[in-house]
């Protein structure tokens, strides 16, 4: 009887264990728990080079603007017009800077600079706006320049004053490249602002980075992110991943 016992204990553990009804199931949770893991993890590395590439987007738009206006604000000040007064038989030189021909460069310049920082701290329609904003100070930029590469009104005005006599007109004008150089620097500038309204939605704001701990606290109990979650934050300029 005892050999029977035994016989039937290990009837008993063999069908415990090799039973395909029992292991079967336990196979097919934990091969789909993987694969909702797996895609968790796809759909944030997605989000996360997304994120990434909306940085470098808003990174290189920024540096448009700055060096844009940077490179007009540092040639307005030079002599774009030069010639000569002519006073009793001598003739005296003249000159005019960017800023004494057309004060509206540098204007426009300090605008598109304002407006590429301000890009940083706005987000969705107020970031449309200022893009906007941007663009026409760059084009702003580029007209006035390309104006004051031909203009002699400012250098006639210098003869007048050094000659002292009214209506006097410098003779031999010539004009330098600066003025072609500032409307390069226009140029920057459209293009920063065009991005900003095209793709300026999509990038993050500046207060991302300083989100408050209670609105992380909020989140964390409204449970885990499903795939719909991660591309919704990622539209509206969140960090899905964090």
């Amino acid at each position: 009887m005892s050999d029977a016992r035994t016989e039937t204990g290990a009837a008993g553990v063999g069908t415990e264990t090799d039973d395909p009804a029992v292991v079967e199931p336990a196979t097919a949770t934990g091969a789909a728990s993987a694969s909702t893991g797996q895609a968790a993890e796809s759909v944030e590395d997605g989000a996360l080079r997304a994120r990434k590439a909306a940085r470098r987007e808003l990174t290189v738009t920024v540096l448009l603007a700055l060096v844009g206006a940077a490179l007009v604000l540092s040639v307005a000040g030079r002599t774009w017009a030069e010639g000569a007064a002519p006073v009793h038989g001598s003739r005296i030189a003249v000159h005019a800077s960017g800023n004494a021909i057309n004060k509206a460069t540098s204007a426009f310049a300090l605008l598109g600079l304002a407006g590429g920082l301000a890009v940083l701290a706005t987000r969705t329609i107020g970031r449309t706006v200022i893009g906007a904003l941007v663009t026409l100070a760059g084009m702003g930029v580029a007209v006035s320049a390309v104006q004051g590469a031909g203009d002699t009104s400012a250098v006639n005005s210098e003869a007048a004053r050094k000659a002292a006599v009214e209506g006097v007109r410098a003779v031999d004008v010539s004009h330098s490249i600066w003025p072609w150089l500032a409307a390069v620097g226009g140029v920057l500038i459209v293009l920063a602002g065009l991005l900003v309204v095209l793709r300026g939605r999509r990038w993050p704001g500046m207060s991302n980075r300083y989100e408050a701990p209670a609105g992380k606290t909020v989140a964390a109990k409204r449970g885990p992110a499903t795939n719909a979650d991660l591309w919704n934050a990622l539209d509206r300029g969140e960090d899905p991943t964090r």
